[in-house]
């Protein structure tokens, strides 16, 4: 049985998989979500609920395949609940973010930052996701929404830089890190 975090208000969180046996315990999740509501107070969004769920690599390249037709584990998955742009509705779910804990441990190794850094990288990343913007899309997009990360990150207290610069194509329009 995958283990729960206390929840914070508006999000709720739990391991997909049994966590790695050096974080089991840890509160690391209870942290992201504290985190991921601070996101959400800070964007006028209190009201809106999100699920994050902490999973391997095995897990994750399950759901990439099956929902993105792209076989291979990636860093983190978005599944929005409401599509297309516009308000909340009365019902305001944004959906849900699955974070590899296996790749975010990985990418933050190469990168010479810390695992907590990489995974609220992540967390900014996925919600935007969330509230429509799509970084594949334009190079305008891509800009609008490293912009956008670079805010999020800083009401975290983080001044380091988000996906999206990690990713920049020459072209401007971002594709995905290869895990």
């Amino acid at each position: 049985m995958a283990s729960e975090a206390p929840t914070a208000s508006g999000c709720d969180g739990h391991w997909a998989t049994p966590p790695p046996p050096d974080l089991a315990g840890n509160p690391l999740l209870s942290q992201l979500l504290i985190q991921a509501q601070r996101l959400l107070v800070s964007i006028d969004f209190a009201h809106a609920e999100l699920s994050v769920v902490l999973c391997d690599d095995p897990h994750i390249q399950a759901l990439n395949r099956d929902h993105r037709q792209i076989d291979r584990p990636t860093d983190v998955l978005s599944f929005a609940m409401q599509e297309g742009e516009g308000q909340l509705d009365d019902d305001p779910v944004l959906g849900d973010l699955v974070i590899s804990i296996d790749t975010a441990r990985r990418q933050a190794a190469e990168l010479g930052h810390s695992l907590d850094h990489e995974l609220r990288v992540l967390l900014v990343h996925g919600l935007l996701h969330l509230l429509g913007y799509d970084h594949e899309t334009s190079s305008t997009d891509a800009e609008e929404m490293r912009t956008a990360e670079q805010k999020l990150l800083a009401r975290l207290g983080d001044a380091e830089s988000g996906l999206i610069d990690r990713v920049q194509t020459p072209s401007g329009v971002t594709g995905l890190p290869t895990a």
